[in-house]
């Protein structure tokens, strides 16, 4: 049975990167009426940073070459690694289980939202491996960072995940999709683009239905 991880992290309640996720989310359902489904609002409901004793569970993993995810319990010795475990085993559980990972975020200051980022600690560990499942990642920009843009180097936001879904945990079928211009909404200054932004809105939508069918 396929299973998908639905998280979302725009700190909006109505925001284009949830409006997009929940559109995959409902097209791939459909799809997979037999379906599992798991739903973390990482911005209501935020995860804790890492803290020294998650350090000393990563560094336990390590030096026992432990890479079997089955096996990370055996890092816990002391009451406050217990704690650390009690908080990233139910979200390291929720990853493992899914076949395909949904990701609903924003760019914040060129990159991720820090409540994502959040989740993306407290669940990776050293030489863990994730390959032959899929990351679908949703995005919204204010600007304009595609390709051949005067601000595509700066895009943090796409770049960051991409390179470490692929260079830490081997996931080789990454999909983003993006609408972009989103700040010509409520900026004066940026309305001459809201017809680019409705555009790309509108592109965003399709490719997205077309992610979540395949």
């Amino acid at each position: 049975m396929a299973r998908l991880l639905h998280l979302d992290a725009a700190a909006r309640r109505r925001s284009i990167s949830r409006e997009l996720s929940a559109a995959f989310a409902r097209a791939w359902r459909a799809a997979h009426p037999d379906g599992g489904y798991t739903y973390r609002d990482l911005a209501a409901d935020p995860v804790p940073h890492i803290g020294e004793a998650w350090t000393e569970l990563c560094d336990h993993v390590l030096a026992h070459g432990i890479t079997d995810v089955r096996r990370y319990r055996e890092a816990v010795r002391t009451p406050r690694q217990e704690e650390a475990w009690a908080t990233l085993a139910p979200l390291l559980d929720e990853l493992v289980a899914a076949d395909v990972v949904l990701i609903g975020t924003p760019m914040y200051n060129y990159s991720i939202p820090s409540a994502l980022k959040a989740w993306i600690d407290q669940v990776t560990f050293p030489r863990m491996s994730l390959s032959g499942r899929r990351f679908v990642v949703t995005g919204a920009r204010g600007g304009a960072y595609g390709p051949g843009t005067p601000r595509e180097p700066v895009d943090h936001q796409e770049r960051y995940l991409r390179d470490f879904f692929k260079g830490h945990f081997g996931v080789e079928d990454v999909a983003f999709v993006h609408a972009e211009l989103t700040n010509a909404l409520v900026d004066p200054v940026l309305a001459h683009l809201r017809d680019a932004q409705e555009a790309s809105h509108a592109e965003a939508r399709v490719r997205i239905l077309a992610e979540a069918r395949r």
